[in-house]
């Protein structure tokens, strides 16, 4: 970068203040099917309200279909039903059911205004026309035989049969804190029983059609079971395996939602950078593991597909100090010295929108192997060092919204200052 003056490069960043600055991402965008938008941690305000601007924005203007995030099935497919058909509850009320670790992720205000908004939208259009919600994750493993068993045993008693053999297998485990663990003294994995379930519901799935979208839930449902199985048991032989079979299962429940709503429908994910940034372009290589945002651009193609980080200089987030610790508000310090975000700071401390092959200037800029900030939700500021991904952010992302000064999440177990609801909450940039 050192060649290329501050001034030069910086001609071409474009500034990021309203919504109306992301008219040269939405460009950039163009007709790609697949647009995956990340965020540098799990508890940032910032990353969610952009992240609902650009998805607004991609609804609104180029007919998106869907919404995919890093959350579970079970628990988003709430948020679907909600936003599709509303009902006696408040979006508040439907939150606070996401009750597995870490709750803040998606039971928070700006969640809520977001799919206030989603609701007002979907009640305008008819219902084979209104956007949906859903969780690709894989680790709702116990809601998810739950769900299909009852389900089953009213809609397709002869199927849940199957389902009730599937959770009989994996009943040992349930009382369990490590499902994983215990795999290498039990019997067999319950793989088998699952998958002969999966493929009976695949093929039944069309009369499945008392409730919306009963047979795509009863569907997923079984591949997290499936998923499920496989990913603990790679927890439990303590290698990478397990972060490969949860990227697939998420690229899997990923193609099944294209596949239930046509060949044509476009698709906004919202998940952790480390998961929609090329895994190609970084250290995660090197210890081969793939990532969704490296999965959709081979499957899918480089011209289909938009992959879109996000990062920030220095604020503060939502994180827990170990796994399953009480949730708090963490400082985030200034970004570690010769790392992207901290280059990023040098030429202007402000919020900025980077399209890294607008012009060789860019891409000659950021060509190098720079240290990228990833804070998850555990996190300790004092062990800064660590949360830094060697990356070629050329190749890793196609764009990035940098934001220099951010502010925590609101989760809704925090008291909010004033009176916050859906409709009165900061949420408009």
């Amino acid at each position: 970068m050192s060649t290329l003056s501050s001034k030069k490069v910086s001609d071409f960043f474009h500034p990021l203040h309203s919504k109306n600055d992301l008219d040269p991402l939405l460009e950039r965008i163009g007709d790609a099917q697949y647009v995956l938008l990340g965020e540098a941690s799990h508890g940032t305000h910032e990353y969610y309200t952009w992240r609902a601007q650009i998805s607004k924005r991609l609804i609104e203007e180029k007919g998106f279909s869907f919404i995919a995030v890093e959350g579970d099935w079970p628990d988003c497919f709430k948020i679907n039903k909600w936003i599709k058909n509303g009902g006696n509850q408040d979006i508040q009320e439907v939150l606070q059911e996401f009750n597995r670790w870490p709750t803040w992720m998606w039971a928070n205000w700006e969640i809520a205004a977001f799919a206030d908004w989603l609701k007002d939208y979907n009640q305008h259009h008819p219902i084979e026309d209104r956007i949906g919600f859903y969780g690709l994750d894989v680790y709702s493993l116990w809601e998810s035989m739950e769900i299909i068993v009852s389900y089953l045993e009213k809609e397709d008693p002869e199927t849940a049969e199957l389902a009730r053999d599937a959770m009989t297998c994996f009943e040992p485990f349930r009382e369990n804190d490590s499902y994983g663990s215990y795999f290498n003294r039990s019997k067999p994995g319950c793989q088998e029983e699952v998958i002969k379930l999966l493929k009976e519901v695949r093929q039944r799935s069309g009369n499945y059609d008392s409730d919306l979208e009963a047979d795509l839930n009863a569907e997923i449902n079984s591949l997290v079971m499936a998923n499920a199985e496989k990913y603990y048991k790679a927890m439990s032989d303590f290698g990478s395996k397990s972060w490969n079979v949860r990227d697939r299962h998420m690229m899997e429940t990923l193609n099944r939602l294209v596949d239930y709503h046509g060949n044509d429908s476009k698709v906004i994910v919202w998940e952790h950078n480390t998961h929609i940034g090329d895994a190609r372009a970084t250290d995660m290589a090197h210890a081969e593991l793939i990532n969704l945002g490296q999965l959709v651009r081979e499957e899918k193609g480089y011209k289909n597909t938009v992959l879109v980080g996000f990062g920030s200089y220095e604020g503060s987030v939502i994180a827990g100090s170990r796994w399953g610790a009480p949730m708090q508000e963490m400082e985030v310090p200034p970004a570690m010295e010769g790392s992207f975000e901290q280059k990023i700071h040098e030429f202007n401390g402000t919020n900025k929108l980077l399209l890294f092959d607008e012009h060789p200037e860019i891409t000659n800029a950021f060509s190098e192997e720079l240290g990228h900030r990833a804070i998850g939700v555990v996190y300790d500021p004092e062990r800064e060092t660590g949360n830094y991904v060697p990356s070629d952010m050329v190749e890793r992302y196609d764009a990035f919204l940098y934001i220099d000064q951010t502010q925590a999440l609101h989760p809704l177990k925090f008291k909010p200052k004033g009176n916050l609801t859906p409709d009165t909450f900061p949420f408009g940039i």
